[in-house]
């Protein structure tokens, strides 16, 4: 099969391009820009283009199919040729369903949550050498690719995102995939720029309620009061299975689960880790993985890259990095590391960097979500505010929105830096949250100023 990418070089489809260049596909593809690690990814496997660009020559009628990513624009010459061709036009979504149609699907969703338990299924399954295809958000320990794709593997385990499918489809990507078996892990209003309402955002679940296949399961967070609502609602002939979170103990700055068969140390720690862990127990039950073998698994299991990464640590200081940044995901992680380091102090930091999040009527969601921390830091690029044009905000409103009086707000990346690398950090857990990188934030630097 001949398959053209069109925005080749994002996350996802360049993932998708070597999972199905490594199927024996023949793959090309193009893109304006391409960065890393997608760049040598692809260079990697001679699937990097040579001049980045669109170019309509490179649309044939030999080709078999487009995949479209939502880089792409609606009059992207590529995809004009395409159309006028009569091309067959897949947005990455539906090429995964085109894929998956035979299997099991299962399709984990989520405001939050569903990277880590789309994770853990797969580590669980790799450490008992059950063989699945996949589409994870992240890259994971143990792991080549985020898409692994056969002709025979029974189950596909797929990370289902709300946001839109293509330029061409403005479904949610996870109306796609009619799953078998479906995990809700919570609701918290995001994406502000596609779903204008909250009442509009829940919406877009419910849809994905009523596509499970009939006599599907839905397996759902009972501990998140949106979830459980419209799971309640449903009429929709389906199983459903709840779960909220598993038994554990936090000693000595290490979180163990409570089994019947005694303590499991584990790697990860948080209240909504271990939520995130009960789902993904219940999923790998329902795909043949007994209980004793689930706690046997985890126990190895490090996180999902960018959740809680653990960058530096000393007898007195730790430092994480983590890719929260809306609402619920800034409140659930600045709740964990303090939880888990009650003796110590927490700096916590968060920069401003989504669309949602620097839009002034979603920042009151932040309130009381960094209380946590004993010293509390935001950063945000006014060249960012402007670029997504987006209205103003100011220091004040910022500091109004997180309802913390001695919250510090920087806007120069230079005097951030400053104020993080002069504290006295011992004694201190330093949680970093964000989705970009602070302006330029040196962070081999602040690990060698931790250690």
């Amino acid at each position: 099969m001949f398959i053209h990418f069109i925005a080749i070089g994002g996350a996802a489809m360049h993932n998708l391009a070597l999972a199905l260049h490594d199927k024996g596909y023949r793959i090309t593809g193009s893109d304006d820009t391409i960065h890393e690690p997608s760049r040598s990814r692809l260079a990697a496997k001679g699937l990097l283009p040579e001049t980045f660009g669109w170019f309509p020559e490179k649309i044939t009628s030999d080709l078999d199919a487009i995949v479209l990513g939502m880089h792409a624009k609606k009059d992207n010459p590529e995809l004009q040729r395409a159309l006028d061709l009569g091309i067959k036009i897949y947005s990455y979504p539906e090429f995964l369903y085109e894929q998956s149609k035979d299997k099991t699907r299962v399709v984990i969703g989520g405001s939050h949550g569903k990277t880590t338990i789309t994770s853990m299924i797969l580590h669980v399954m790799k450490y008992h050498q059950k063989s699945v295809d996949y589409m994870v958000g992240a890259l994971i320990d143990g792991f080549d690719t985020m898409v692994h794709l056969t002709n025979d593997n029974e189950f596909i385990v797929l990370e289902g995102d709300e946001y839109l499918t293509s330029p061409l489809d403005l479904r949610p990507k996870f109306h796609v995939y009619q799953p078998n078996i479906a995990l809700i892990s919570g609701i918290a209003w995001d994406h502000v720029n596609v779903f204008p309402t909250f009442e509009n955002y829940v919406k877009q679940f419910k849809i994905f309620i009523d596509k499970i296949e009939n006599g599907g399961v839905l397996v759902y967070n009972e501990t998140d009061e949106n979830v459980k609502k419209i799971t309640e609602e449903s009429t929709k002939p389906i199983k459903k299975y709840p779960y909220n979170s598993l038994p554990h103990s936090v000693e000595n700055g290490k979180t163990y689960l409570l089994t019947d068969e005694g303590k499991v140390l584990l790697q990860v720690f948080g209240e909504h880790n271990l939520q995130n862990m009960a789902g993904a127990k219940w999923i790998c039950q329902l795909m043949g993985v007994q209980e004793n073998e689930f706690y046997e698994a985890i126990s190895s299991f490090g996180g999902a890259g960018k959740r809680l990464e653990k960058l530096a640590e000393t007898s007195t200081s730790v430092l994480f990095k983590d890719f929260a940044h809306s609402p619920s995901k800034v409140k659930a992680t600045t709740d964990a590391v303090k939880n888990q380091y009650p003796h110590r102090k927490l700096l916590a930091c968060l920069e401003l960097h989504t669309y949602s999040s620097l839009t002034p009527t979603f920042l009151k969601d932040y309130q009381n979500t960094m209380d946590a921390a004993d010293k509390a830091v935001v950063f945000y690029s006014p060249h960012a505010v402007e670029i997504k044009e987006l209205e103003p905000i100011s220091e004040q409103q910022i500091k109004d929105a997180f309802q913390r009086v001695d919250l510090m707000v920087f806007t120069d990346p230079e005097a951030f830096r400053k104020y993080i690398f002069d504290q006295n950090l011992k004694n201190y857990s330093v949680l970093m949250m964000s989705s970009g990188d602070y302006g330029g934030m040196d962070f081999e630097a602040l690990k060698k100023r931790i250690l």
